[in-house]
């Protein structure tokens, strides 16, 4: 969807500013304890399968854009994990208003054990899925190949960045089939497609004043894309 998640060359922002009192790689990761906690829980939820990263994702970028702009990273993920579990009625909204479920929950048979939890975050969620699990046969685009990034605006949710959408770019790598995060969130099942990094040049982003030198790379899937004339 065209949210207020999708930022990438917005006009009106101004410029990415590093906070010079935590330069890289000494920013920590959580800035208060609560922060630990929000990650924690929307972890700790994941087993419970009543939702995918892709449905996750598109909870947090569905909040109203006033909302998302003037909220920190963890609120955000907080609102959405809190939505993610009143529409599956998880919880009521007198629940979140008390701080706490009215009746005990219920042990669930995916719950991980605090000693599995390291073990569980390094095997993670991968998304790569063989030939015989995709609707395609093989990638329709070779590396060194001219594409266009589509021009789209879809409802749901995507993950193709505004400010590729009608560009040009060549295709740098292929990636094997994947998840299509698009049919993901939307619940109709994972619908693998080649995932392919895509370089676009600086200037037909940003146009004659960008850096000559630069460029930007995308990581797109293949519905994402058509042949460049």
């Amino acid at each position: 969807m065209n949210g207020a998640q999708d930022l990438g060359g917005m006009m009106g922002f101004g410029p990415v500013v590093v906070d010079p009192s935590h330069p890289e790689p000494e920013t920590p990761v959580f800035h208060s304890e609560w922060e630990r906690r929000v990650f924690a829980l929307t972890l700790a939820m994941s087993p419970v399968g009543r939702w995918n990263i892709d449905q996750s994702r598109f909870a947090r970028e569905s909040l109203p854009p006033a909302r998302y702009l003037a909220s920190s990273y963890y609120e955000i993920w907080l609102a959405g994990l809190e939505r993610l579990m009143h529409e599956r009625d998880l919880l009521t909204l007198e629940d979140l208003d008390r701080g706490a479920p009215a009746a005990p929950a219920s042990a669930h048979p995916g719950r991980v054990a605090p000693a599995d939890i390291a073990a569980v975050l390094r095997r993670g969620g991968p998304t790569a899925r063989t030939p015989a699990q995709a609707p395609a046969p093989a990638p329709a685009y070779a590396i060194g190949q001219r594409v266009i990034a589509r021009v789209m605006n879809p409802r749901g949710h995507t993950r193709l960045p505004r400010y590729v959408r009608g560009r040009a770019g060549v295709v740098i790598a292929q990636h094997g089939f994947h998840v299509f995060p698009d049919a993901n969130a939307a619940g109709n099942g994972e619908a693998p497609q080649p995932l392919y990094t895509v370089r676009f040049a600086a200037r037909d982003l940003w146009g004659a004043d960008a850096d000559p030198n630069s460029s930007v790379t995308v990581d797109a899937w293949e519905s994402y894309l058509e042949p460049a004339p």
